[in-house]
């Protein structure tokens, strides 16, 4: 595929930022090795034509330099596009402010000593955002080494940029050393760059600016984006969700071990800043994936072919070796990716095409592989279960040409094809080059393969779950409620939601105790009943299996001695799995979702999905499935099964009543069981959000 200059986007607000015709470099010199002449001499180097650079230097420095911006602004006739800073950080602001007053459209700020520095650089970076504030300035950085865009503008004082090669992939990086190293990984791999950007401090321009930017960009088809912290989750969500609209994204998440304050709920213990971000960035659209060298894998993919939306794509796996087949295989079914068996008729089809030991229900193990190779791969691609083709080979050239193969097949025209190929390389070295050419992705290994196929189911899927049907939930008449609340006036809002509790009494004292035994279905808990008390089990404020008189007054002296204002008397459950499911207002993003195996062991398995309260039905239904442990609910040995559909209108009830109380911080159910009739609450808990009202009435919508 050979690669053209398209412009960059016009008429938008980064664009004298990413593509300006001129630029001034405050700060350069005439002595090498200075940050402002590297700067410069890169923006020199890096040009294509298109750009007129300045240096700038109160003392002046010969031919091209000027004694300032507004000397350089004369000098040009106009206003200068972008001026880079490459002076100390106590120097900028007062720069920027010049920038700003000569009309310059945007600067970039590459040194530090701003908020990384602590209280005096914290004032610096406030002063740098009240100017681009008042002025309208675009600012990129400061601490950033910049940004670039192979063959066309260098911006960044990296001296082996120059080595990136062209391509369609942006980058769009927290910091100016994870663009580089993941632009040079893209490039390696074949792939290039179009734009690549280190966000540094982000005082103005943020990773939801440049999303925005490239999707109006026609020479970008693939984004890569590296996320170090998020300060406005609901906008990057939604610049993520316009975006994968029209073209993928795959996002590196930092901070696994980052574990967010603990909250009173399970909710917030379980909802770290890490699993929260990548599940919701997934949910909004992202692939997301843990390392460098699965985002290029995924982007060698993405950049060059997407699957249409659709729940759960098929994959055809035709290998030449079984042993690499296997070990694809196994990851793609460890990632959910459906690898049909073929239909009778395609296995009779292979059948004439193949040696008759090979395996042909998919994978499709054609041995050696020979002249039949191309009719083997367009007839695994006409079975119907079939949406995309994994390839993979040894490198033999006098047995097979995998590029080729594709190509006179003309296979790659009805579904994407995704190669693998083990080798040297420069044995491989064709099978990339020719692949290239038709817009087939290659990797290197078969695992790789397996990545890069899993990218491109779940970008299908993902896409598929955000266009269907939203269904919202019946409007719903809410009891008052005074915050802070109990267990039983918790319950009795899941009442009014449509969810299912089981039958209760709040007793005063021990004689309306005994009453309730009499009443209800036995055996009963018996609990305390106290709007203070968050987790009633760890103070032994629970007592289970209660059926006789004397059970109840052992139980009810032992809530006495940790002090219980009153008592909660209701029907246990029948057996069953106990899940969890909460919503809060998480800081960052606004309100979420989570759910998991519930129980008092929550925290400590902390196995959880996570959602954004904009989750539609389908997305509810198939959250679950991310659960190591979702086997348990469809009836594993005998026990019950979950109705997907049920819980679905229970996470999106529940999601939905929180985003319109802003006055309720949690809403916690743990925990819910699943039993053969369907789904109960056994407890719940409602915590108050800060400087909330007092109390609430109102319709649920």
């Amino acid at each position: 595929m050979t690669l053209t200059h398209t412009p960059a986007p016009t008429n938008t607000p980064l664009n004298r930022l990413f593509a300006p015709t001129s630029i001034a470099v405050v700060g350069a010199s005439a002595s090498p090795g200075k940050l402002g002449s590297v700067m410069l001499d890169a923006i020199n180097r890096g040009s294509d034509g298109t750009v007129t650079a300045y240096g700038i230097n109160p003392k002046g420095a010969g031919d091209g330099f000027h004694v300032s911006l507004a000397a350089a602004t004369e000098a040009h006739g106009a206003p200068i596009d972008l001026a880079v800073l490459c002076i100390p950080a106590a120097a900028t602001p007062a720069a920027l402010r010049e920038a700003a007053d000569c009309g310059v459209g945007a600067a970039l700020i590459c040194s530090g000593g701003f908020a990384e520095a602590g209280p005096d650089g914290i004032a610096l970076q406030n002063q740098l955002a009240d100017i681009t504030a008042e002025t309208g300035i675009r600012l990129l950085g400061p601490n950033t080494s910049g940004f670039f865009r192979p063959g066309n503008t260098t911006v960044s004082f990296v001296p082996t940029v120059e080595h990136i090669n062209r391509g369609t992939v942006a980058v769009v990086a927290a910091s100016g050393g994870m663009n580089h190293a993941l632009s040079f990984l893209l490039s390696e791999q074949g792939v290039g760059v179009g734009l690549g950007v280190g966000l540094g401090n982000s005082v103005d321009v943020t990773s939801v600016d440049v999303l925005e930017y490239l999707s109006e960009d026609p020479t970008v088809t693939a984004i890569a984006l590296h996320v170090e912290s998020v300060d406005d989750g609901q906008a990057l969500l939604a610049a993520v969700r316009k975006v994968t609209a029209e073209k993928p994204i795959v996002a590196i998440v930092v901070g696994r071990s980052d574990v967010s304050a603990f909250s009173e709920s399970h909710t917030g213990a379980l909802a770290t800043s890490w699993k929260t971000t990548r599940a919701l960035l997934a949910e909004a659209g992202a692939v997301v994936v843990d390392s460098e060298r699965q985002l290029v894998d995924a982007l060698a993919v993405l950049s060059r072919t997407r699957l249409p939306a659709a729940p759960a794509p098929g994959i055809g796996l035709v290998t030449a070796q079984a042993g690499p087949g296997l070990m694809i295989l196994d990851e793609l079914l460890a990632q959910d990716v459906q690898v049909p068996t073929l239909t009778g008729s395609t296995q009779a089809g292979l059948s004439e095409l193949l040696p008759p030991l090979t395996f042909q229900a998919n994978p499709v193990d054609t041995g050696r592989p020979g002249t039949t190779f191309g009719n083997v791969l367009a007839t695994t691609a006409a079975d119907p279960g079939i949406d995309a083709l994994a390839v993979y080979a040894l490198a033999e050239p006098d047995a097979i040409d995998l590029a080729a193969a594709v190509r006179e097949s003309e296979v790659h025209t009805d579904v994407p094809v995704v190669l693998g190929i083990g080798g040297p390389a420069e044995a491989v070295g064709k099978t990339f080059a020719s692949a290239a050419e038709i817009g087939v992705p290659v990797l290197p290994s078969p695992t790789a393969l397996a990545t890069g196929i899993s990218a491109l189911v779940h970008d299908a899927r993902s896409r598929f779950l955000r266009a269907a049907d939203p269904r919202p939930t019946a409007t719903v008449t809410a009891p008052a409620l005074s915050l802070p609340v109990d267990e039983a006036a918790a319950k009795d809002l899941l009442d009014a939601l449509g969810i299912a509790t089981p039958q209760r009494r709040v007793c005063a004292d021990r004689a309306a105790a005994h009453q309730a035994l009499t009443e209800l279905t036995l055996p009963v808990a018996v609990k305390i009943l106290d709007a203070t008390v968050v987790h009633k089990t760890e103070i032994g404020g629970v007592h289970l299996g209660i059926r006789t008189a004397e059970d109840l007054d052992l139980a009810l002296d032992a809530l006495d001695a940790i002090g219980a204002p009153a008592y909660l008397v209701e029907t246990m459950a029948t057996s069953g799995v106990d899940l969890f499911l909460g919503a809060r207002r998480d800081p960052v993003f606004g309100p979420i979702v989570v759910a998991g195996l519930g129980g008092t062991a929550a925290e400590a398995i902390g196995d959880v999905a996570i959602r954004s309260h904009h989750l539609t039905h389908a997305a509810a239904a198939a959250m679950l499935d991310d659960l190591q442990c979702a086997p348990l609910l469809d009836g594993w040995r005998g026990g019950p099964v979950l109705n997907r559909d049920e819980f679905a209108h229970l996470a999106v009830t529940v999601a939905g009543y929180l985003a319109a109380h802003p006055e309720i911080s949690d809403i916690e159910i743990n925990p819910l069981r699943l039993t053969p009739t369907g789904l109960t609450a056994l407890d719940a808990v409602i915590l108050p959000a800060p400087n909330r009202p007092t109390a609430l009435e109102g319709e649920l919508q």
